[in-house]
C-alpha cells in the first residue's frame, strides 16, 4: 500500500501514514504528538520504477551526449558519476577517486599518468 504524508499545522510535525487509494479520499488524520486534526496533506516525492535498459538508454540519449564537453574533465565527472547513479552498482574506490579528480578539474591524461594501473585489465585498441 502506498504511503502518504501529511503535516500537522500546529506543531508542525511530518506524519506517514499507510492507506489504500480508497482510504485516503476519507482519511482524516490526527496528530499523534499533539493529538491536532489540523492535519493538511502533503505531495510528497515518488519514484518511477525503470529497467535497466531504459537508465541506460536515458544515458546515451542524444541530447544528454550532446551537451557533454569532451574537453571539460568536469563535465565528464558529472557524466560518469550520473551514469554510476542509473547503472545502481558500485564501481569501486579506483572509479569514484577518478570521477572525484575530473569533477574537481583535472585532467583525463593526468589522472591517467599518475595511475598506470588503472587501465590493466581493461582492454585496449591494441588487444584486437
Amino acid at each position: 500500500m502506498p504511503t502518504y504524508e501529511f503535516r500537522c499545522q500546529d506543531c508542525r510535525r511530518l506524519l506517514r501514514l499507510t492507506l489504500s487509494f480508497a482510504e485516503y479520499d476519507e482519511a482524516a488524520p490526527v496528530c499523534p504528538h499533539c493529538q491536532s486534526r489540523n492535519v493538511k496533506r502533503r505531495i510528497g516525492r515518488i519514484a518511477i520504477a525503470k529497467s535497466e535498459d531504459a537508465r541506460l538508454d536515458s544515458l546515451m540519449d542524444d541530447s544528454a551526449l550532446a551537451a557533454l564537453d569532451e574537453e571539460d574533465p568536469k563535465a565528464i565527472g558529472r557524466f560518469m558519476r550520473k551514469m554510476s547513479r542509473e547503472m545502481g552498482e558500485d564501481l569501486g574506490d579506483e572509479f569514484g577517486e577518478v570521477v572525484d579528480r575530473l569533477e574537481s578539474g583535472e585532467s583525463p591524461d593526468a589522472i591517467e599518468k599518475s595511475m598506470p594501473d588503472l587501465a590493466d585489465g581493461m582492454g585496449g585498441m591494441d588487444d584486437f
